[in-house]
């Protein structure tokens, strides 16, 4: 049986939208905008691009620049012009308004998956003149060309890959269930930080982590010297059968979580995490073997499902020591998601469900789209002389 979203439930959740701001979403608004203004200088004439019609008052005249300033940054828009000089969108008269009432519509779109009744009424405030479902359809259709333009981009050589998940509330065919957002961040040849592919899947099972892969190399990814992650049995599996000869590292910080399920006293928990803590902060290689060697002899009679599992896992997380070490810090820990996963979830939080895995997606592109571009502007992540 179908869902339907409590309405108390959107409008709260787009006034929270609404305070906190999309400061990533520059280039949505102006999509927006561009096409509120297009919407009304067809009202405005009585008919529609190309269109032969005996209701039509006037005609069109190409487009003039304009930038318009705002909160989000400078917007680059293109201002509709009529022959006769009778036009001036009412949509920039409104100035920032406008602005706020487009966030409102962007912020509606991602609550609802797109749903152009709610859109329309939103917009409606913004343009002053009702506009159809499909006028609504084919502006929240520009947003997703966008988006999914920057997902589908070429890809180059990159050294370091990172992967990481986490889940989001999505409703799925009646139900609500945990839906794996998958996240993959590679450094590359000069340094720099990139957020280089999301998706959206109903779990983080093997299929959909070696989809996700499949579709990082036939964009063009290579060059990997080592993969960055935690130790999921899915994302292993999809790994070993993409990238089979690429070095891991697995995430130190999960590894240190992980330990602590088999240390069955309280009082051995800080020893068992100062010990690992020593092995994986080793100078060498060499070193960091005979610390885990020491360690596992120690725990050996109390503990020994901790000693075995020692002993079989904290290898993996010491591949890290085979690179510079100006790098080792960088690369011990997937904590290069932690700042993404926050983001994402500051704004999905807002949102509580989604009503489907698409509204997830478009809102989790939005958001690492935003963050990508900073990164491209910003500081070299790792030197690469060494």
């Amino acid at each position: 049986m179908a869902c339907r979203v409590d309405d108390s439930s959107i409008s709260g959740a787009v006034k929270l939208l609404a305070d906190e701001g999309f400061d990533g979403l520059a280039d949505a608004v102006t999509l927006l905008i561009n096409e509120a203004m297009q919407i009304e200088r067809s009202r405005h004439l009585g008919a529609d691009a190309y269109e032969r019609t005996e209701s039509r008052t006037g005609y069109a005249n190409g487009y003039k620049p304009k930038t318009l300033k705002s909160r989000l940054g400078k917007l680059e828009l293109s201002v509709p012009q009529v022959r006769d000089g009778s036009f001036y969108p009412r949509s920039l008269e409104k100035g920032l308004r406008s602005e706020r009432a487009l966030k409102l519509a962007v912020a509606q779109m991602y609550v609802q998956g797109v749903a152009t009744r709610k859109v329309k009424a939103i917009t409606e405030q913004l343009c002053g003149f009702e506009i159809s479902s499909t006028d609504v359809s084919r502006a929240a259709s520009l947003l997703d060309d966008c988006l999914s333009a920057w997902r589908a981009r070429p890809l180059g050589q990159y050294h370091y890959l990172y992967l990481d998940a986490r889940y989001e509330k999505v409703r799925h065919q009646g139900c609500v269930i945990d839906s794996a957002v998958l996240v993959a961040y590679g450094i590359d040849t000069e340094g720099k930080r990139s957020i280089l592919g999301v998706s959206v899947s109903l779990s983080e099972s093997e299929v959909h982590w070696r989809d996700f892969l499949n579709s990082l190399t036939e964009r063009g990814l290579h060059g990997i010297r080592l993969i960055i992650s935690d130790a999921h049995a899915g994302l292993k599996a999809a790994r070993q059968a993409v990238f089979p000869s690429v070095p891991w590292q697995r995430c130190q910080f999960h590894l240190q979580q992980n330990a602590q399920a088999y240390v069955s006293k309280r009082r051995y928990k800080k020893q068992v995490a100062s010990d690992i803590r020593a092995i994986l902060q080793a100078p060498s290689m060499d070193e960091g073997k005979r610390l885990l060697s020491m360690a596992v002899d120690k725990h050996q009679a109390e503990c020994p499902e901790l000693a075995n599992w020692m002993d079989t896992n904290i290898p993996e997380s010491l591949t890290v020591m085979q690179f510079p070490e100006s790098h080792r810090r960088r690369l011990r820990t997937s904590n290069l998601a932690e700042r993404i996963n926050k983001e994402i979830k500051r704004r999905t939080r807002v949102v509580g469900i989604f009503p489907n895995t698409e509204s997830c997606l478009r809102l989790v592109t939005a958001v690492t789209m935003e963050i990508d571009e900073e990164w491209q502007q910003g500081y070299t992540y790792l030197s690469m002389n060494d």
